[in-house]
């Protein structure tokens, strides 16, 4: 249903990155499964660094949230099946940004879209927008989540 759902948006899954420090990708405890913190790499670069400083640059900050959360599908799969979600119960959103941006929940708008709109109704779930400072490897958005597998 999930990939399905993948090929209907025309939506590649992306390779799993590695981890850049001592962590996994994903760890699975019972029907949960916590996603590590998500960067936006495509093809293994980074799409967007830097701190966010006006509303300029929420829509490319968007799409790299979208990146993040499909990376959060491809950690998943180490651990289960993209099938046996049942629903996904909470993201944690971090964006790098200047005293003067407030628009982290816009930011955090790109990971929560896709995820209803590839998972329907098992998409929509609670979450935290976070401004930063920094993020590893100077990105700009970084997403966190944690799912649930059906029984």
């Amino acid at each position: 249903m999930v990939r399905e759902k993948l090929k209907e948006l025309g939506i590649e899954l992306p390779v799993v990155n590695p981890p850049v420090a001592a962590y996994v990708p994903a760890k699975k405890s019972g029907n949960l499964v916590y996603i590590s913190g998500q960067l936006p790499v495509r093809d293994g670069k980074l799409i967007m660094q830097g701190a966010l400083k006006s509303d300029d640059d929420v829509e490319p900050a968007q799409k790299a949230m979208e990146q993040c959360f499909l990376n959060g599908l491809a950690a998943l799969t180490t651990v289960a099946d993209l099938d046996s979600i049942s629903q996904v119960i909470r993201l944690g959103a971090f964006v790098a940004s200047s005293p003067q941006f407030h628009s982290h929940h816009l930011v955090a708008n790109g990971a929560s879209n896709l995820a209803q709109k590839i998972l329907g109704s098992a998409g929509v779930h609670s979450r935290a927008a976070v401004g930063v400072s920094a993020l590893p490897l100077n990105a700009s958005v970084e997403l966190e989540i944690l799912f649930e597998l059906k029984s």
